[in-house]
């Protein structure tokens, strides 16, 4: 793997609802302003067994629709708190209570909803380019209390070394003009991802002196989550029989989206400000311990066939994408999947167990249409895993 392939793993690494946006997995919404309602109660039920706030916030969610917004809409109304959400468009039956909806085109520079208003806290989900954080920045100074951003560990200058803390350095943007960035030009040229990251870090820093909150994940998984990269083993290991694995001992971390969203509600409840890395979790984790759990959770009879880095190289098995969640755990990505957790834990980040994870995961995946479920997104295809199975086999006799 050479530094431009690291440079892509780092670019997909935290932002699956990103890249879920940038690539079209989301419909647009109109960018016509719409007149801001106060939603009726909707059709999810409320989360159980959640204690309220001490204190109830006015909060502030920008891009609350994707795949980590509406886990954090949930747990923040069942903490007791007062949403605002504001989108390029509505989405009425999402939310377990009342949300106000404002609409706008952040793209565009279109906020005017957002003038005269004041929030205890904002959070940014889906932003990649710097103008965005300038811009509400801008719409936003003196009216609220805490800027929570939504980075990336693909901020980072390098994944190469282990325990990578939260002050390690970022990636530098060496482009001509970075406010000039859009999603389109990010979609075309994905090597950008983590340096518009870091750089929307230090434009929030600016903004925001003194207030703001980073927060940067690592791979976000559970339900929800539409780019199949964590979704592709359950729904395999489901379907039994041999299923070809990666190396079994290199590490893997990874975040269910809902213990992200749950914890940055937390922070803003904290008022907890600075960096943090949104990993977990909370224990070493291999490859094989991971399928092995994800097995655990159902009743599948899979039985794993574990290869060797040598070995996916030579059938041109692509980490990530085909086998998802894996990276080669040495040379350049050696820390990727080896990040510091301390200063997200000492914060209050939990996890709930893998099994969860893996079960709920399958569970909403067989909610979904027929036709989406036929072909996953990520994963070996049936017919490349076959061969790649008969060729192991071979190898090893």
């Amino acid at each position: 793997m050479n530094r431009r392939d690291a440079l892509k793993l780092g670019a997909l690494a935290g932002a699956a609802s990103v890249v879920g946006k940038l690539a079209g997995a989301e419909p647009v919404a109109a960018k016509t302003p719409v007149p801001a309602p106060t939603l009726p109660v909707a059709t999810i039920t409320p989360l159980p067994g959640v204690e309220k706030a001490a204190k109830p916030l006015r909060i502030l969610i920008l891009g609350g629709t994707g795949f980590i917004g509406p886990h954090q809409v949930r747990y923040a109304l069942a903490r007791g708190h007062k949403l605002t959400l504001f989108n390029r468009g509505r989405r009425p039956k999402e939310w377990p209570g009342e949300v106000e909806e404002l609409t706008g085109d952040r793209e565009t520079g279109d906020l005017k909803s957002l003038e005269g208003r004041e929030w205890d806290a904002c959070i940014d989900n889906p932003t990649s380019t710097p103008y965005w954080v300038r811009d509400v920045g801008q719409a936003l100074a003196g009216k609220v209390k805490q800027y929570v951003y939504v980075s990336s560990l693909s901020a980072y200058a390098s994944m190469a070394k282990p325990g990578l803390t939260e002050d390690a350095p970022l990636a530098r943007y060496t482009g001509s003009d970075v406010m000039k960035e859009t999603r389109a030009t990010l979609l075309a040229n994905m090597n950008l991802y983590g340096p518009l990251k870091a750089a929307c870090e230090t434009e929030a820093e600016k903004q925001f002196p003194g207030i703001a909150t980073i927060v940067r994940p690592t791979l976000i998984v559970g339900p929800g989550d539409d780019t199949d990269r964590f979704t592709y083993w359950p729904v395999r290991i489901a379907k039994s029989g041999e299923v070809l694995a990666p190396p079994p001992d290199d590490p893997v971390q990874l975040i269910d989206a809902r213990d992200l969203a749950e914890w940055m509600v937390r922070l803003v409840e904290q008022r907890a400000f600075g960096a943090f890395n949104g990993v977990g979790p909370n224990y070493e984790l291999s490859t094989a311990a991971m399928l092995h759990g994800i097995r655990a959770a159902g009743t599948s009879p899979a039985k794993f066939v574990f290869t060797d880095a040598e070995f996916v190289r030579k059938q041109n098995i692509r980490a990530w994408s085909e086998f998802t969640v894996w990276i080669p755990g040495q040379g350049e990505t050696e820390g990727f999947h080896r990040t510091s957790t301390a200063r997200a834990l000492a914060s209050g980040l939990t996890y709930r167990p893998l099994a969860t994870t893996a079960a709920d995961t399958l569970a909403w995946f067989n909610t979904l249409p027929e036709d989406r479920r036929a072909k996953l997104k990520a994963g070996l295809a049936p017919e490349k895993e076959a061969a790649a199975l008969k060729a192991w086999k071979e190898v090893k006799t």
